[in-house]
């Protein structure tokens, strides 16, 4: 199953790029865990320097910026 995390404290970006994460699941019909993480020191743990940022598998894709649902279905894909 992929594993989708989605890092930031809780601002409408990062509510923005979750919204858009679970949109692009629903939309390629994919099994994913889609998670929240707002907990400042895993943050930080994680080594991103910019919220939200967007790791998929355990690997970073994005990092201080918003992509948008079409964006993370090529990530999604690839």
């Amino acid at each position: 199953m992929t594993k989708i995390e989605v890092l930031g404290t809780g601002c409408a970006k990062c509510k923005r790029l979750f919204a858009n994460a679970e949109q692009a699941v629903r939309d390629l019909g994919i099994t994913a865990d889609v998670v929240k993480v707002e907990d400042l020191d895993a943050i930080v743990e994680s080594g991103v320097m910019m919220t939200p940022a967007l790791f998929i598998n355990g690997e970073i894709v994005s990092e201080g910026r918003v992509p948008d649902v079409n964006e993370i279905k090529s990530m999604l894909t690839e």
